[in-house]
């Protein structure tokens, strides 16, 4: 059995409809949900749903009962008193539950910068690499999907692209960016949960197929929608007010300031794009038939 937390979200959702779509599949899947009315109903009569937090201790002892394998993702929560609480502190029941229950498999999704100077002070990225840490501590086995920033964040400027034509971002407009698409991601965790050969701890990279500026982007996307978008650097402080102005606390505000800080120092640069590391889906393919949709809506 393979079981999939926060299986509504941008990359749950995604590996969920892989894995049903899998014809070779045999296993049962499982999902933890706080509210299965969230998932469409053809979905909802194909896996067995266990209804929760996978924060919560109960919920955790139940959806990991007979579980082989475990696909672990922490949901956001802009308003949590600490990152602690965010990643380490919402995992630690489950930490327990995969002991408990022989769990063998995990797979999360994580951050670049393992091993960099920059990686110790960079927010919600040096939170999720000792989330990992507090997973391998279990003794299962373990894999990190090691990514930079996501193409699918700029669905949340969706309204500012279609009115404005502006999309805004803390880069530097001429610095090369690593970016991956969530359906990427969800296709590499897919693979390592239906092949589960591999043993010990490790990270997965997924780099996406290459590097671009800002400026590249807004490029790209005035081809794609056929007129002028553009790109607008704001400062981090900018960045900061925006944030607090949303009522979102210091610790949180401050930790967004630094992993952007840090990415824009170079903290996602260090793992070098190979065959192994690079995935598929560029940045105009996702603008194509993920963004467009979605600005013209």
């Amino acid at each position: 059995m393979i079981v999939i937390t926060s299986p509504t979200g941008q990359i749950g959702s995604q590996l969920l409809d892989r894995l049903l779509e899998t014809s070779t599949r045999s296993e049962e899947l499982r999902v933890i949900v706080r509210d299965p009315g969230k998932l469409p109903e053809a979905i909802r009569t194909r896996v067995d749903i266990v209804t929760g937090s996978h924060g919560d201790a109960d919920v955790v002892d139940r959806a990991f009962a007979g579980a082989d394998a475990v696909f672990w993702l922490v949901p956001p929560d802009l308003y949590a008193p600490s990152l602690d609480d965010v990643f380490a502190g919402f995992t630690h029941a489950a930490a327990k539950a995969f002991t408990t229950h022989g769990v063998g498999h995990v797979v999360g999704v994580s951050s670049l910068g393992r091993g960099t100077p920059l990686a110790g002070r960079a927010g919600h990225v040096t939170a999720s690499l000792a989330l990992d840490d507090l997973i391998a501590s279990t003794g299962v086995a373990y894999r990190a999907l090691a990514n930079p920033s996501f193409m699918d964040n700029l669905l949340w400027q969706a309204v500012s692209i279609r009115d404005d034509g502006v999309f805004t971002g803390a880069e530097a407009a001429d610095r090369p960016t690593r970016m991956v698409a969530t359906r990427d991601i969800a296709a590499a965790a897919a693979h390592l949960l239906l092949d589960r050969s591999w043993t010990g701890t490790g990270e997965v990279p997924v780099l996406g197929p290459q590097d671009l500026t800002p400026n590249e982007m807004a490029h790209t996307m005035s081809e794609v929608f056929g007129r002028r978008i553009r790109y607008q650097q704001r400062s981090l402080d900018d960045f900061r007010a925006t944030l607090t102005a949303r009522g979102i606390g210091d610790p949180i505000a401050t930790a967004y300031v630094d992993m952007m800080h840090a990415k824009n120092s170079g903290l996602d640069d260090a793992v070098p794009r190979t065959a192994a590391t690079a995935s598929p889906t560029t940045f105009r393919e996702w603008c194509e038939q993920i963004l467009a949709p979605a600005v013209r809506t």
